[in-house]
C-alpha cells in the first residue's frame, strides 16, 4: 500500500510557499487564533459555537466565513485514518503553537499511533539567520522540511496535555510544564510567555500591554500606524497578527496621547510605566485566554507565578 502524508499548515502565506516545492500529500489549512479567546478540549459543535461567537464580537468573523475557512479544512482530518504520517507545519511563537497543539490533540483523538513530524522555524547549518517559515527562501523552506522534527509518543503526548491545560480554568498548572524537555524546541518560551499575559499584579497590564508603551517610550513613534509596526516587530514570543495587535492598541487608548508630531504617553501611562497606579479596575473583562478568563488571575513579576483571585 502507498505510503500516504497529510500535511497541516498554519495560514495561507506559508501554505503559497508550501505548494512551490512540489512536497507530494494532501493538505489542510489551519486557519484559527486559538491563542484568543474561549476554547475547548475538543473540536466539536459546542466548540465551533464558542469560537463563532468569540470571533464574530471580536474581529466581525461571520460564521459563514469561519465554516468555510475554517470548519470545513478540519472536518478533512475525519479521512485521517487513510493517512500514515502527518507533518505539521507551524511558527516558533506562541499564535502558532497554541493552533499546533489543538491540531495535534485533535489528531490524537482519532489515532494514537499516528507517524508526527514537526516544521518549525530554527536556525539550521549553513543558514545565517533565525527567520520565520514565511520569510524563506523555497530553497531554505526545502532544508527546514528535509531537516524536519520527528515527534516521540512522549512529545505527543505533552502536547495532548498541555492543549487541556490550556482550555481548562487553572493555567497555574501550566507552570511546571515549562522545564519539561521536548522535541517543541520553543514551547516552554511560549507557555511563559502565554503566563505574562494575565495582568501585572501591580500595575493590571499584561507584559505585551507594557512593552507596547515602553516603545513609545523609548522610540520617535509618529502615530498609530507607525506603533503598530513597531509592535509586530518587536512583540517577541508572541505572534499577533496585524488585526490582533490592532485590538490591543485600542485597548491601550486611555494610555496614549497623540501629539500633531507624534505620539507620547497620557499621564495614566507615565502612571503605568512608573508602576504608580494600577489601573486592573479599568482594564478588567471578560476576555479569556483557553479555558481561563484573562482578568481571574495575576501575574507576579518578582517570582514569575500567576495567582488566582
Amino acid at each position: 500500500m502507498k505510503n500516504r502524508t497529510l500535511h497541516i499548515i498554519n495560514g495561507d502565506s506559508l501554505t503559497e510557499q508550501f505548494q512551490e516545492l512540489n512536497i507530494p500529500g494532501d493538505l489542510v489549512v489551519w486557519r484559527e487564533l486559538l491563542c484568543e479567546g474561549p476554547t475547548l478540549q475538543e473540536i466539536d459543535k459546542e466548540f465551533y459555537k464558542i469560537r463563532k461567537r468569540f470571533l464574530k464580537q471580536a474581529y466581525q468573523i461571520s460564521a459563514e466565513n469561519y465554516e468555510e475557512r475554517f470548519i470545513a479544512e478540519v472536518k478533512k482530518l475525519d479521512t485521517i485514518e487513510s493517512y500514515d504520517n502527518v507533518v505539521l507545519w507551524f511558527e516558533f511563537d506562541l499564535f502558532c503553537h497554541i493552533n499546533m497543539l489543538a491540531a495535534i490533540n485533535h489528531l490524537y483523538q482519532q489515532k494514537k499511533d499516528l507517524s508526527l513530524s514537526l516544521v518549525c522555524s530554527k536556525k539550521l547549518s549553513g543558514e545565517k539567520e533565525h527567520k520565520p517559515l514565511s520569510h524563506l527562501s523555497t530553497k531554505e523552506l526545502q532544508n527546514h522540511y528535509d531537516n524536519r522534527i520527528n515527534l516521540t509518543e512522549d512529545d505527543i503526548e505533552i502536547a495532548v496535555l498541555i492543549w487541556e491545560l490550556y482550555c481548562g480554568n487553572n493555567p497555574l498548572k501550566l507552570k511546571p510544564q515549562i522545564k519539561v524537555k521536548t522535541n517543541f524546541e520553543y514551547l516552554s518560551s511560549c507557555i511563559r510567555a502565554h503566563i505574562e499575559r494575565f495582568p501585572n499584579s501591580n500595575t493590571g497590564l499584561n507584559t505585551l500591554e507594557r512593552n507596547v508603551l515602553r516603545l513609545i517610550e523609548s522610540h520617535d513613534i509618529k502615530n498609530e500606524n507607525h506603533l503598530l509596526g513597531y509592535a509586530l516587530q518587536y512583540q517577541g514570543y508572541y505572534g499577533y497578527s496585524d488585526t490582533q495587535m490592532q485590538r490591543l492598541l485600542k485597548k491601550l487608548s486611555m494610555f496614549i496621547s497623540q501629539t500633531p508630531d507624534r505620539l507620547i504617553l497620557s499621564k495614566n501611562g507615565i502612571l503605568v510605566l512608573n508602576q504608580e497606579k494600577n489601573f486592573y479596575r479599568d482594564l478588567k473583562n471578560d476576555e479569556y485566554f483557553g479555558g481561563a478568563k484573562m482578568y481571574d488571575f495575576l501575574y507576579d513579576s518578582d517570582s514569575h507565578r500567576l495567582l488566582k483571585l
